[in-house]
């Protein structure tokens, strides 16, 4: 099923019968005209990234008003990040009925239950919470997410993807920039690079394939977002300028972190986010140990919740340290982690590069530590994550990293640990790494939560340069070699 007798221009036709809260008639924006444009083609899912405040929920309202007089027996279910999301979205398409004497004459809605129906069709718009858990029973003519990427996952996108079929269907999905690491920003990435680009600008990209259509408002990488007309290249409606930008830049509240994400619509981390993505960045290195070179070793146990990591470290120079193929162990989700995955990973490293020093938190590992030592012939040293050594970790990993000595080999899974980590103060001042906060028991915002990598790299590493280190110079924590000591 299409809306090929309908065209873009029947679509910004009829909107100007609608009226805004604000009492004027709604004008469809010329971004998401074009948008609507490729969603009228059929395509089977459509990708709106745009910044905060360029009315993307209202226009989506637009459509959905529009859908639900013009579909046949339309179904479209609308999944909004949370039930206040939900609640502004349902508003805006329930006052573009009231305020308009034909609609409301056969679209009834019913504000209790947060739907609009069609009473000439029986076609229903219905707007939820997408952790209500109701939107996966659905079989739809047309489906929208709001803010995708403040939905928890893409669980229900995929769900609500399988059921494209049944009725000729069709998705729309209208988001901001979200989290690094992120389902929905590994989503968007991965349709970036695997989807034909038909046209770039500046600010703007847009793919498109016989599956996906994909429009992208957003400052380029690299670019100046301290540039007002940077920036308005990327905020497409009519009414934002470099005037209204400049003084929402300005504003006292305003963090750096929030106007790249939600007005520049990059990626970004908190402002507690201990490494950047362009600290992380510049840390790369192409090259690696030769074969046999003998290296260093970290090892974060995680035996159920959380993640088993191991951590190759080559101490070339003082002035090249090199974290290199990091291996990353998942518990099943019931049970535990069988050891001999682990034992298996070891070996596979100390083939290519003999391992002579192990760096590891001793609990719940003895039995690992000893089979290291007999089959490997490698030294263990103990870590214990003492809130000292666990400062001592997070210094030297950070002078190391700003003075351009400690590289990576770019490995994702140690870049997602990495990433995911917060700097944390303690009271007396001193600084270590720490996790975010989502909760464990849920399995998405564990992905986010995990970095046992980074912890058993900066162990590693902090081990392995301890001896570079003056720490009563730094005024820093001196190191007790009774904290760590050869097993």
């Amino acid at each position: 099923m299409t809306l090929k007798p309908f065209t873009v221009d029947h679509f910004v036709g009829w909107a100007h019968e609608l009226t805004l809260d604000t009492g004027e008639r709604w004008v469809v924006e010329d971004f998401f005209a074009e948008f609507v444009d490729d969603y009228f083609e059929g395509v089977p899912e459509s990708w709106l990234l745009v910044p905060e405040g360029n009315a993307k929920t209202t226009s989506l309202a637009g459509l959905g008003v529009y859908l639900l007089e013009h579909r046949f027996e339309a179904m479209i279910p609308w999944a909004a990040s949370s039930r206040d999301q939900a609640e502004i979205g349902y508003r805006q398409a329930d006052g573009f009925v009231r305020r308009s004497p034909r609609l409301k004459s056969f679209l009834k809605c019913k504000g209790g239950y947060r739907r609009i129906e069609n009473t000439l069709t029986s076609g229903r718009l219905q707007v939820f919470a997408a952790d209500d858990g109701t939107g996966d029973g659905v079989i739809f003519t047309d489906a929208f997410l709001d803010e995708l990427h403040r939905h928890k996952n893409l669980a229900l996108y995929r769900i609500w993807q399988g059921k494209l079929d049944k009725r000729g269907g069709q998705m729309a999905a209208i988001s901001t920039a979200g989290e690094p690491g992120s389902d929905f920003e590994e989503t968007r990435d991965r349709i970036r690079r695997e989807t034909p680009v038909i046209e770039r600008r500046d600010g703007f990209i847009r793919c498109r394939s016989a599956h996906i259509s994909l429009h992208e408002h957003a400052v380029t990488d690299g670019a100046d977002v301290e540039d007002m007309a940077v920036v308005k290249a990327a905020n497409p409606a009519s009414f934002i300028t470099e005037k209204t930008l400049a003084n929402k830049r300005g504003r006292p509240t305003m963090t750096p972190a929030h106007w790249r994400r939600f007005t520049c619509n990059q990626a970004t981390r908190g402002v507690s986010a201990a490494i950047t993505e362009k600290e992380w960045a510049d840390a790369f290195s192409e090259i690696l140990p030769p074969e046999g070179e003998e290296i260093w070793a970290g090892l974060d146990l995680g035996w159920k919740a959380d993640t088993t990591a191991i951590a190759p470290l080559w101490m070339r120079d003082p002035e090249f340290r090199l974290l290199f193929g990091a291996r990353i162990l998942v518990p099943p989700p019931e049970g535990m982690l069988d050891s001999r995955e682990i034992e298996q990973a070891f070996l596979e490293i100390h083939e290519r590069n003999p391992i002579h020093t192990v760096v590891m938190d001793p609990t719940r590992g003895e039995t690992i530590s000893q089979w290291i030592e007999r089959e490997l012939g490698a030294v263990v040293v103990e870590y214990k994550q003492t809130r000292p050594l666990q400062v001592l970790a997070y210094t030297r990993f950070m002078d190391g990293l700003s003075k351009g000595w400690l590289k990576h080999d770019g490995n994702p899974e140690l870049t997602r640990h990495v990433l995911n980590a917060i700097s944390y103060t303690l009271p007396r001042g001193d600084t270590i790494f720490d996790r975010p906060n989502p909760s464990r028991r849920n399995l998405e915002a564990q992905t986010r939560r995990v970095i046992d990598a980074l912890d058993a790299a900066s162990f590693v590493h902090s081990t392995a340069v301890a001896e570079l280190y003056d720490e009563e110079e730094l005024g820093l924590y001196v190191f007790d070699p009774h904290e760590a000591v050869a097993a």
